[in-house]
């Protein structure tokens, strides 16, 4: 049987966890309302991107962004450097290696997480560093020209990231989607529409290829945002989780304590009254 000093003990040392969990916990929250209200997302931007299909004959070219020839793809799984986020960085990088299944092509991995998940399926890849917050924009750029040029010089024609979607503070989602072959949406080509009398003096493959440049760099840099929003949201649910466990196993230890605590103040009141019946037997 556990000794009084040694449950009390453990109750201390759960009590300040449970201090060090609601501090953290308080840090998430705090991390993740800073950065929502910083988050933009640049729809405007969008739409005038897209714009621009309503200027050019896209039927006059084959260009991989929009035809691909070869169904090779690249996959880009953004993962976190951080922990308490197991479940949802293992999702994210099995999402991935089901979509390289199915298609084969190159993988890419954000953050330390996913590499060490990644190098237990011993499939090739190349990593980049995490995503910080004052370099978020660097690093969404820095990923753009290297996705885009891997794409032009290997002719592949397929471009897919998986990342967490914070569908709510308390629900993540682990989502796919397909940048390229690039489809521009209803609304943002009808946003100028088509027009014949435009002179256009760059080829069409040129203009096609920055459209999409300015458009994967934009929208790699918003995932990137609500990435971090989801890590702060999923670390916040995870920390909650971890405080309740630790209610119910400083509830069965309270219980376990008072239960010694009573069977040694029951076995010292025996113990005093049978001395006490022992003295007075003799006298």
């Amino acid at each position: 049987m556990r000794t009084l000093s040694s449950i009390k003990k453990d109750l201390e040392f759960n009590k300040d966890l449970f201090s060090l969990l609601e501090v953290l916990k308080t840090i998430a929250v705090s991390q993740y309302r800073t950065l929502e209200q910083k988050m933009k997302v640049f729809e405007k931007f969008r739409l005038t991107i897209e714009s621009f299909f309503g200027f050019i004959d896209t039927q006059k070219t084959d260009h991989p962004f929009l035809r691909p020839k070869d169904k090779r793809q690249v996959v880009v799984a953004i993962t976190s450097d951080s922990g308490f986020l197991g479940g949802l960085n293992r999702q994210i990088i099995s999402t991935a290696i089901n979509e390289l299944a199915e298609t084969s092509g190159k993988l890419i991995i954000i953050g330390e997480r996913g590499k060490i998940y990644a190098r237990e399926t011993n499939i090739p890849f190349v990593a980049f560093s995490g995503i910080r917050d004052e370099d978020r924009h660097a690093q969404a750029m820095q990923l753009r020209d290297y996705v885009m040029t891997t794409l032009k010089q290997n002719a592949i024609g397929g471009l897919k990231v998986i990342y967490p979607r914070p569908v709510s503070f308390t629900v993540q989602h682990v989502e796919t989607i397909t940048f390229l072959p690039y489809k521009p949406t209803a609304e943002g080509v009808a946003h100028t529409g088509a027009a014949k009398d435009i002179i256009i003096e760059s080829g069409i493959d040129d203009i096609l290829e920055y459209v999409v440049y300015l458009w994967v760099g934009q929208r790699l840099y918003e995932l990137f945002g609500l990435s971090r929003l989801a890590e702060f949201a999923a670390r916040f649910v995870h920390l909650e989780e971890s405080t309740q466990k630790l209610k119910e196993m400083d509830a069965k230890q309270r219980l376990q304590y008072f239960r010694v605590r009573h069977e040694l103040i029951d076995r010292n009141m025996r113990e005093l009254f049978s001395a006490r019946l022992l003295f007075t037997s003799k006298h």
